[in-house]
């Protein structure tokens, strides 16, 4: 397919300027006329915008560029990044790379493509920062719980049943050899990317996009976002930080970002309720429960969406003290939102005050 191009000139403002002073009045008029129709003849940036559907979930992607500076296909290209995310990290899909993990041989070396091991390396790591509290070896339980793929009925097990399950997690029993390629199950864990394969899928797309030499955009994938440049009127992008309420779509907070990403967790939309109490699909993986403490949504800016995604979650699990004094103490950027009397109470750490507008 051609490119649209342009016959503007591509004199330079020096040279323009160094024309001026060579020359009498009507030279300087036409240079000036000449530096107008330059910038006329400059193809304007705006914003163009694609989405579609991934992971169970919806994905919108604006760039901020000269149409002719965007391949044709890029719609395409977009879909083909997030269609590979989802094919080796879906839990869902049976023949998915994370599920042929899930059934090698416990003990057996399984070789894992480098999407694959960059994952399950920054899974690792956050597992360990966060004292366990992000675990992606809690898939069983989820699912025992009824929220994960083996679409079993929403019911409270019995503390048999997660005990034993619980006996069967903790990351810490997965081997990773990258220089070898390969992820060894030291147990017969089974692994759920879900807390951060989403951040991970706004990651790739940005990583395709600046590879087109595209350098303003924002790619949100289910929510977690990848940011970069300015937006279309020339700032950073203003992202609106949701309030945790189930009956509605509520702004809390506008923050502004960009060259990072930007995620959120919480426990208001995903829940069952037995006898009155409510559910989360949040499960601690240090006791195999839901989460019961008053903290709503954690939302975390960091230096990818995939890092801020599992730290997300790992900060919801822990509950808003803990989350608090954590992320102060690591200078992660995290904003809390804690149901407290009739509405909730919002708190931040030093690291994310810089994101903060004022909003008129």
């Amino acid at each position: 397919m051609s490119k649209r191009t342009t016959s503007c000139s591509t004199i330079s403002v020096a040279e323009a300027v160094g024309n001026v002073r060579k020359t009498g009045p009507l030279a300087s008029f036409l240079v000036v006329c000449g530096l107008l129709l330059v910038a006329a003849c400059a193809p304007a940036e705006r914003p163009l915008s694609y989405s579609g559907q991934t992971m169970g979930t919806s994905y919108q992607v604006t760039v901020v560029a000269a149409e002719d500076g965007v391949p044709g296909d890029l719609g395409e290209r977009i879909q083909a990044v997030l269609d590979d995310v989802d094919g080796r990290m879906s839990t869902y899909k049976d023949d998915s790379e994370l599920n042929r993990l899930n059934r090698a041989p416990p003990g057996e070396p399984f070789r894992v493509s480098p999407q694959l091991m960059a994952v399950l390396q920054l899974s690792q790591q956050v597992y360990q920062l966060s004292g366990g509290a992000f675990d992606p070896s809690v898939g069983p339980l989820v699912d025992l719980w009824g929220f994960g793929p083996s679409h079993h009925p929403e019911r409270i097990p019995d503390q048999a049943e997660i005990d034993g399950l619980r006996g069967k997690s903790g990351f810490h029993q997965l081997i990773l050899d990258p220089e070898g390629h390969t992820a060894t199950r030291q147990a017969d864990i089974s692994l759920d990317l879900s807390a951060v394969a989403k951040g991970y899928g706004a990651d790739r797309v940005a990583e395709l996009l600046r590879t087109l030499g595209l350098t303003r955009y924002m790619v949100e994938v289910g929510g977690e976002m990848a940011l970069a440049g300015l937006n279309a009127r020339g700032t950073p992008w203003r992202i609106a930080v949701e309030r945790p309420v189930v009956e509605a779509r509520e702004v809390e907070q506008v923050i502004s970002v960009t060259d990072a990403g930007v995620a959120t967790s919480g426990d208001y939309r995903n829940y069952f309720e037995q006898d009155g109490v409510r559910y989360s699909h949040t499960l601690d993986p240090r006791d195999g429960y839901p989460v019961s403490h008053n903290l709503a949504s954690v939302t975390v800016v960091g230096a990818t969406s995939a890092l801020a995604d599992a730290l997300a979650t790992a900060y919801l699990v822990m509950g808003t003290a803990q989350a608090l004094a954590h992320a102060e103490a690591n200078q992660v950027a995290i904003m809390t939102l804690s149901k407290g009397g009739d509405g909730f109470e919002e708190a931040h750490s030093p690291a994310f005050t810089p994101y903060l507008i004022e909003v008129q």
